[in-house]
């Protein structure tokens, strides 16, 4: 036996969401409600680690330039991670971009891995991280569908 594929274009899974984005049903609004609280939790135990690498660097003395450059670079990291991760919410990364440019990105938004989880919590107040880029995509490509059937049954009258 084989399963019929389903026609027409899927909706692509969000991760933790799967597709219940499309519905909002299979315990969406509780995965909503956990991955926002996890990612939150995520971010305050960061921060925490961060606390304690700032305290050790007290403890070693280094001095007062060295414990201000290391705060703000910090800052300015989760800054810049929490604006490239909630624009990518929106709107997919250029494929025609620099991808050198996007790797040394990478690091960056290790460093600033706060912004990133605070940006995937606030998000979560409103959808799922990603829902509505993925919900645009996907109503697009069902009108696509929906225009090329239409074609192809007239022709065949």
């Amino acid at each position: 036996m084989s399963e019929e594929l389903p026609e027409g274009p899927q909706p692509e899974p969000i991760r933790f969401f799967g597709t219940t984005w499309l519905n909002h049903d299979g315990g969406y609004a509780l995965r909503r409600a956990g991955v926002g609280l996890g990612a939150l939790a995520a971010a305050a135990a960061g921060a925490l680690v961060l606390r304690f690498g700032y305290e050790g660097l007290a403890i070693a003395q280094v001095g007062g330039l060295v414990s201000t450059m290391v705060v703000v670079a910090f800052a300015v990291c989760s800054a810049l991670s929490f604006r490239r991760t909630w624009e990518r919410f929106g709107r997919r990364p250029d494929p025609a971009a620099d991808p050198h440019a996007e790797r040394s990105m990478q690091s960056l938004m290790m460093i600033g891995f706060v912004g990133a989880l605070l940006a995937y919590a606030l998000r979560t107040l409103k959808e799922a991280p990603g829902e509505q880029l993925h919900r645009r995509e996907y109503e697009e490509a069902v009108a696509r569908y929906e225009r090329r059937s239409e074609r192809k049954r007239r022709r065949k009258r």
